[in-house]
């Protein structure tokens, strides 16, 4: 079992990084911060041009049809760069569910504008700071109508679709919601990180389509899937904030020499390149039994979700602590990064319930 990307994955990685280092520096994240621009129009343009968009979407759907391993790639470097687009809704959640979940004429219908980004989708399954479960889903569908309320959503207040998960009877299902169309209500959520938006989504009667048939069982495949490379992005802003401290450190000068030279700072930098190496692993791991669709995908993708958050949490608190005073500034990005962990971290359900996740995987898998 080879765990390594191949050469030309390793290329694109280097041109995404090129790519992305000359149009998405932290000044473009900021202006997500300081203005009322929620993600870069124009850069999401450009990522549908160049294919990333559709980067695990086959060809005959209008996709590039590289692989889910390429798309593990793309995404280290835009958690890297911390891009402020909505390609984790839309594509981590949005393309999966209809790759895995969509019916033939779902996807001819509305995978192409995908892959082009012409249409930006999100998922729908929160509905308040409580943990959604089975039990507790109110968003109701009722002859092909949905009523209820969604919070938060993420990129909610940019995109035209969401798959929303709601109850019809005794059973809840995955529907697939115009979010331009009739009986549609959106508000902006304010959160941590501005430059990945949250809304509330209300609906009132509002026309649904079915998305597959197992309901939340899929939808915990669809999570799985997401999970892992969610967590390739994790990792890559976890890497960042590696080296973004290693190179301030090396540039402060205390009593005469670097402040990398001390044994405190040596100490943080050597257990943020351990917790990120450590999820590097399970990540990878993770992405085999992504692209091969293999029966270990659920406890891989748990074990990948947990490591990363962990590693890109731990990562973000210390840059922060060794930058010192001037971390916790405005003016410093350690808190672009800082912002965009504590957001990753929730989107798909808290650390605990990952840990749940990856215990009942383990327990069915020692029980088969």
């Amino acid at each position: 079992m080879n765990f390594e990307f191949s050469d030309d994955q390793r290329m694109l990685r280097d041109q995404a990084r090129r790519f992305l280092m000359d149009k998405s520096p932290p000044e473009v994240v900021r202006q997500t911060l300081e203005t009322e621009q929620t993600y870069d129009r124009e850069l999401w343009r450009q990522f549908g041009e160049m294919g990333w968009l559709g980067a695990a979407i086959p060809e005959e759907y209008g996709g590039s049809g590289l692989g889910h391993l390429e798309l593990c790639v793309l995404a280290e470097e835009l958690g890297r760069a911390l891009a402020p687009t909505p390609f984790a809704s839309s594509i981590y959640l949005g393309a999966e569910a209809l790759l895995t979940a969509g019916s033939e004429d779902q996807k001819q219908n509305y995978l192409p504008d995908l892959a082009t980004g012409a249409a930006i989708w999100c998922l729908a399954l929160s509905e308040g700071p409580h943990p959604a479960t089975l039990g507790n889903i109110t968003t109701e569908v009722s002859r092909g109508r949905l009523s209820g309320e969604k919070i938060p959503v993420a990129d909610g207040d940019i995109a035209d679709w969401a798959i929303v998960v709601a109850r019809e009877g005794a059973l809840a299902g995955l529907y697939i919601v115009d979010l331009n169309g009739d009986g549609v209500s959106r508000q902006i959520v304010n959160t941590m990180d501005p430059s990945r938006s949250q809304a509330r989504l209300s609906f009132t009667d509002a026309k649904v389509e079915k998305l597959g048939a197992e309901g939340w069982p899929m939808l915990e495949r669809i999570q799985d899937r997401a999970a892992v490379l969610m967590a390739f992005e994790q990792i890559g802003g976890a890497q960042a904030c590696l080296e973004m401290a290693k190179e301030y450190a090396l540039g402060r000068f205390a009593f005469g020499r670097p402040i990398a030279g001390y044994q405190a700072i040596k100490h943080r930098l050597a257990d943020m390149y351990i917790q990120i190496e450590l999820a590097r692993s399970n990540a990878y791991y993770g992405a085999w039994a992504l692209s091969t669709n293999a029966a270990e995908l659920p406890v891989a993708a748990a074990t990948a979700r947990v490591a990363a958050t962990e590693a890109y949490n731990f990562a973000a608190r210390e840059n922060v602590q060794v930058h010192g005073g001037m971390g916790f500034t405005w003016e410093f990005n350690c808190h672009l990064y800082y912002r965009r962990a504590r957001q990753l971290a929730l989107v798909l359900g808290s650390q605990r319930r990952w840990k749940d996740r990856l215990i009942r995987a383990l327990e069915r898998r020692n029980a088969a």
